[in-house]
């Protein structure tokens, strides 16, 4: 991977927000040398829509990718739909062409010819119903890059919340709570706070999965009988792991954390990583051979075509993304 290859954007669900998303790049200077793949008639259609005067530039899909593009200029590496788009209306005979774009686009960081993948959001129901087992841009990718476990991280300023388990029903999590689970995911995320963030003495901070940590046993066995057993492993090693603290301190200052808390569901998480920082919050992806990050929202169907939409969490996935791949 060349420091000096373009990084490239999905666009996400064409019913969605993602393409006005990535036409407001297009208005923001500074920002480091991106292609963006969706289709350009679609791009052209949403533009006049919402009323921005953008070039869209076709760059093809195997050749030489510019480094960066004029002011008011968007460059495209042409997916065309089969399916027209209709803002709020997501079809899903577009499902097997989005992930065609993604594909192209974890191909392309994996030979170098893209710094890293930042993904507009995606619709997981439209995938499925199109008949395709989707559960998430996470695991996905990891599919495509062959990576047995990606671990989920959500970063808000200094706050970073990794996930033990991810889209998973809430009464399928405690089964998922294994201590070989908790310790590889433990072992990324160390790893990548070290490698990826420049952290060389990272700290973890542990929630336990049940309430006020399980009491004691009283409110369930999982954090004593699991989570606590791995933690102390890996502070026997001279790993700065914290927990099983309770979820509902972990995020307080009083518990002193500095690097990381590893919550054990989705919904534990991530409701106080997006509060403190909803708009400006970056999704990245650990344990996987490139850098992806994405957006802290969804679609926002009902914002589509409006205008209205707001790009700063597209722009701070950029950022950080040109961060995390950042020789210096």
């Amino acid at each position: 991977m060349s420091d000096s290859a373009p990084l490239v954007i999905t666009a996400g669900e064409p019913a969605g927000i993602g393409p006005e998303l990535c036409l407001a790049l297009a208005m923001k200077p500074g920002l480091p040398g991106f292609v963006v793949v969706s289709d350009p008639a679609l791009l052209r259609s949403r533009a006049a829509l919402i009323g921005l005067d953008v070039t869209i530039t076709e760059v093809a899909p195997d050749g030489r990718v510019p480094e960066s593009a004029a002011a008011g200029e968007l460059l495209v590496v042409p997916l065309p739909f089969p399916a027209a788009a209709a803002c709020g209306q997501p079809d899903t005979a577009n499902a097997e062409t989005l992930l065609d774009g993604l594909r192209h686009a974890v191909d392309g960081c994996l030979q170098g010819r893209y710094r890293a993948l930042v993904t507009a959001p995606l619709h997981k129901g439209v995938i499925n119903d199109a008949g395709i087992p989707f559960r998430g841009h996470t695991e996905f990718l990891a599919e495509c890059c062959d990576a047995p476990l990606p671990v989920m991280l959500l970063a808000a300023g200094e706050l970073r919340v990794a996930l033990a388990t991810t889209h998973l029903p809430l009464r399928d999590v405690p089964d998922a709570v294994t201590a070989d689970r908790l310790r590889d995911v433990l072992r990324v995320l160390l790893q990548d706070l070290r490698q990826r963030f420049g952290i060389t003495a990272p700290e973890i901070v542990v929630c336990g999965l049940n309430p006020h940590a399980g009491e004691d046993g009283h409110l369930g066995t999982e954090d004593a009988d699991i989570i606590a057993p791995v933690v102390k492993e890996f502070a026997r090693t001279g790993e700065r792991v914290r927990g099983p603290l309770p979820a509902d301190t972990a995020f307080t200052e009083a518990s002193g954390h500095k690097d990381a808390i590893l919550a054990m569901y989705h919904d534990q998480g991530l409701p106080v990583l997006k509060y403190a920082g909803f708009g400006a919050g970056v999704n990245i992806t650990l344990g996987l051979p490139i850098v992806r990050t994405s957006v802290d929202h969804g679609t926002a169907f009902d914002l589509a075509g409006s205008g209205k939409a707001d790009p700063g969490s597209l722009v701070a996935a950029i950022e950080m993304a040109a961060r995390l791949t950042d020789p210096r």
